[in-house]
């Protein structure tokens, strides 16, 4: 699926209005997909799930939707975005009204697979909003389009009302009926895209899956992927996790520890048009930089213990507790979401300049892996707080995995940087592939 190369010269009169309902329909979808972080409290009250099993739980749906986005990005290819976004929201509906008539643990893990498809409606709107506009206004729309990962912030601020007072059953009712409303709207008050139509008209079908994973050969890839896993994937599980890190650490009602996950869903979701701004201006690589080491320093704060000191003193024992107040915790919690969404941007910012042939295809893998990390790290948190019984420990995993990423991409960069002096003719051509990868032309891009 290649948008840069679909994409209209000029700006349709209707783009507006496609950016607009997309945008809307990613929103409502995006709060479903989190839908397990509030409703999957109960659900482990009921069953008596241990924290593993709940982070199992509230990842199913992480994993559908970060998985089905190869498939339903190649079916946005011959289908078109508009009409596969349509179905997968109609799937997700239909399964989370299912699950209300689930009993066992298997029952709701089939059913969390299901709602999961909502988050697969990320690239199927990329694919639908890249046709309505030329290449040069891409970054702009997308930032717009990602802006629905606000959604998140909605169901961590709204659902635990609704879960108090009528119940999770009726919680995942009302998700139901709202997807599947906003299912229809967005079909009827949106059209094909050109690109899609012209394709029906004369037969011409889309890419093939092996060209999809073609790009995989590419070591950069792999690592612009890590960068995903971290930032938009560690956004993930932070939203499902921290509802219950909330009750569990500082004995909040559900209600309260939504709203405050809210503040962290929030930050994440709403700053990523201005990070693809910054991308714009000081360079991709800089904002991953200033990402890193923000991240690092709220993760440092983050992951200390609470922890009782004794000391011997000249009269006695002295004795002190330290743990981070619930006020800096939030405001923690909202930097490091500023900086994710920021490195969000940054990441699909560089993969036009590396992947220019290959952008749908590149962005929708690294967004496919972006999205695993949503699922493996909420299983990962739940494993080691069964293993240490020390709630930080989830933060000290996101801290070991941001320092990889920094001295990872700093050791490219350096060695990149170390090729350039030693040949200062060296230029893009020097290793396009053709997968379509490029190194940009001088050091200061490295």
């Amino acid at each position: 699926m290649n948008a840069e190369i679909s994409a209209p010269a000029e700006v349709p009169h209707a783009a507006g209005r496609m950016l607009g309902m997309s945008t809307f329909a990613f929103t409502i979808a995006f709060a479903i997909w989190t839908i397990f972080s509030i409703i999957g409290i109960r659900i482990q009250e009921e069953l008596g799930l241990s924290e593993s099993q709940f982070g199992l739980l509230i990842a199913f749906p992480i994993l559908t939707g970060s998985i089905s986005r190869v498939f339903l990005g190649i079916a946005s290819e011959r289908f078109g975005g508009r009409l596969v976004t349509f179905v997968t929201m109609l799937v997700s509906a239909g399964s989370i009204w299912l699950m209300t008539w689930a009993h066992t643990y298997p029952q709701f893990l089939l059913a969390a697979l299901g709602v999961g498809f909502a988050g697969g409606t990320f690239v199927t709107g990329i694919a639908f909003i890249s046709r309505w506009y030329p290449g040069h206004r891409h970054g702009s729309a997308f930032g717009i389009f990602g802006a629905g990962n606000v959604g998140a912030a909605i169901t961590n601020f709204g659902a635990p009302f609704l879960l108090v007072a009528a119940g999770w059953e009726k919680t995942a009712q009302v998700y139901a009926i709202g997807v599947a409303l906003t299912a229809f709207l967005f079909f009827f008050l949106t059209s094909d895209d050109p690109e899609t139509r012209r394709r029906r008209r004369e037969g011409v079908r889309g890419t093939t899956l092996a060209e999809q994973l073609k790009p995989l050969s590419r070591v950069r890839v792999w690592r612009f992927s890590l960068y995903y896993f971290l930032t938009f994937g560690g956004f993930v599980a932070l939203a499902s996790w921290l509802p219950r890190y909330y009750i569990g650490v500082y004995d909040l009602e559900i209600q309260t520890a939504g709203m405050l996950t809210a503040v962290f869903s929030f930050s994440a979701a709403m700053f990523r048009v201005l990070g693809g701004i910054l991308s714009d201006r000081f360079g991709a690589r800089t904002v991953l930089y200033w990402t890193f080491w923000a991240c690092m320093g709220c993760l440092l704060i983050l992951s200390y213990p609470p922890t009782t000191y004794i000391v011997e003193g000249i009269e006695g024992e002295i004795r002190f507790h330290i743990q981070t107040p619930i006020g800096l915790f939030v405001a923690m919690t909202f930097v490091l979401g500023f900086f994710m969404s920021l490195g969000m941007a940054a990441v699909f910012k560089h993969i036009p300049s590396y992947f220019p042939r290959s952008v749908g295809s590149v962005g929708g893998l690294v967004g496919m892996f972006g999205g695993l990390g949503g699922f493996f790290l909420p299983v990962l948190f739940g494993v080691i707080n069964d293993l240490t019984n020390v709630w930080t420990t989830a933060f000290m995993l996101l801290f070991g995995l941001v320092c990889l990423c920094l001295i990872w991409m700093h050791v490219v960069i350096l060695g990149m940087a170390r090729r350039f002096d030693d040949d200062p003719g060296f230029t893009e051509e020097d290793t396009t592939s053709s997968s379509g990868a490029t190194t940009p032309k001088s050091a200061s891009n490295f």
